[in-house]
């Protein structure tokens, strides 16, 4: 793609959908089978995750899975709280096709 066609098909809403990659020692032994971890919106599905990833990292993607992480009850210094409840996205990308999530957007 040419710079001028690149800047035009990004649409800022795909910034949005994916909130950070996930950089665990489970997504690093998931990457040798060519797929990546990301933390996604709650309300994204999986086509809008499909095509921000595609957009954005400008690769072919062949398939989404998503999963909700429950949030646990924690205490902290004798106060009781909740953690947030997290999607997560297990993107599985094409033959050849590959993601440096470390560099960043």
């Amino acid at each position: 793609m040419s710079p001028s066609t690149r800047s035009r098909a990004i649409d800022p809403r795909h910034y949005d959908v994916i909130i950070a990659p996930v950089i665990t020692e489970k997504a690093t032994m998931a990457s040798d089978q060519n797929q990546v971890l990301f933390k996604v919106r709650r309300d994204a599905t999986k086509p809008q995750i499909k095509s921000a990833v595609e957009t954005l990292f400008e690769v072919k993607v062949v398939g989404v899975n998503t999963l909700v992480h429950k949030g646990k009850r924690k205490s902290f210094r004798g106060f009781r709280g909740r953690q947030s409840d997290m999607k997560k996205a297990i993107v599985t990308l094409a033959d050849g096709e590959k993601i440096d999530v470390t560099t960043g957007l």
